[in-house]
């Protein structure tokens, strides 16, 4: 096992590194400490090809491009202060009212505009003997992008000989503030030779937000079962979204919070990707909005239901929803969540 740092190129003046972890199995995962991101992830099949399932660029001039910057699609990078949308971009905390950024409309998507994935993070680099990955670290100053109370947040990847990356979250403010970070990697395990709509995904749940008119959730929590969207079983993600007339865009929510349970298996053909974590929603999105117009360098075509996500977070819109598990970190608090994605072929 091992991990490699090299130039990724230049940011406001400064040197944005790229990480490479691989382990013996031929699984290896690039990582940039601009907005802590997966740029790239191949791993095996069973007859030993090595190929890439992340959405991604090989050069940081690919995530400026017009293109990209229009679509805003978010590939592989960290997400925070708070993921997904919080309704109005306002929220209350002990009476007081704290105005956010409408970056999605009305309403606040991802963090603001400046949020954690567009920040450059510190990094430290860790080698271990069954695995290898590295450290992000950030600070996040009272009232930046409107969120209260200064932070620390850390992020670390850990690619492991088990064929297993682990994405563990830590931050502790010094007041209240809504907390909730996620990763937002675009998996294809056809290496995008097609869409994931012949992929088979089962998501180990009957509850999901119901979501209003402009994407936030409203607290309700609704029965899939028996529905187009009831993925108990398995299903292919086409005949789903086939049944549905919609690509997928749904907030699974878990009976836990803080235990690391299993939360989704997604297969294609000899490859999986099992999800474990200890969040208690986990976003399914086929990448309905994404734009044809995005490419790897190298020619890899992205576009509408080309990847997937499966983001693990705390509830979105939490801050305004009534008993959401967690969504406030309180001061001196610490903020915790892990993420594991396991790959079999």
């Amino acid at each position: 096992m091992k991990v490699e740092q090299s130039n990724f190129g230049t940011f406001n003046n400064q040197e944005i590194t790229l990480y490479t972890l691989s382990n013996s199995s031929g699984i290896e995962v690039k990582i940039t400490n601009y907005g802590a991101t997966i740029t790239s992830l191949k791993v095996p099949n069973s007859k030993g090809d090595i190929t890439n399932i992340a959405c991604g660029f090989d050069t940081l001039e690919g995530y400026f491009s017009e293109e990209y910057k229009n679509n805003s699609p978010y590939f592989g990078c960290t997400v925070g202060r708070y993921c997904s949308q919080i309704k109005d971009a306002a929220f209350q905390l002990e009476g007081k009212k704290f105005q956010l950024a409408a970056n999605c409309g009305d309403n606040n998507l991802h963090g603001g505009t400046v949020g954690f994935d567009k920040k450059v993070w510190s990094a430290t680099a860790i080698e271990e003997k069954d695995a290898v990955g590295v450290t992000f670290s950030l600070e996040s100053k009272d009232l930046e992008e409107g969120f209260p109370g200064n932070l620390t947040a850390s992020v670390t990847f850990l690619l492991k000989e088990t064929n297993e990356l682990s994405i563990a979250y830590s931050a502790t403010p010094d007041a209240d503030t809504p907390l909730s970070m996620t990763n937002h990697t675009y998996f294809n395990l056809a290496s995008f030779s097609e869409t994931v709509e012949n992929h088979n995904a089962k998501i180990f749940t009957d509850k999901r937000l119901v979501l209003d008119e402009t994407g936030a959730a409203t607290g309700e929590i609704v029965s899939v079962e028996g529905k187009a969207d009831d993925l108990r079983n398995g299903k292919k993600i086409g005949e789903a979204h086939q049944e549905m007339g919609d690509g997928f865009e749904h907030f699974y929510i878990f009976d836990q919070v803080g235990e690391l349970k299993q939360t989704a298996s997604v297969s294609f053909g000899d490859r999986s990707i099992d999800v474990f974590t200890t969040e208690p929603c986990m976003l399914l999105y086929t990448g309905k909005y994404t734009s044809d117009a995005l490419a790897r360098e190298n020619g890899e075509q992205y576009g509408k239901y080309k990847g997937f996500c499966c983001e693990t977070h705390r509830y979105p819109n939490g801050p305004n929803i009534v008993n959401s598990p967690k969504s406030i970190t309180k001061a001196g608090e610490e903020f915790k969540s892990k993420t594991i994605f396991k790959f079999g072929w």
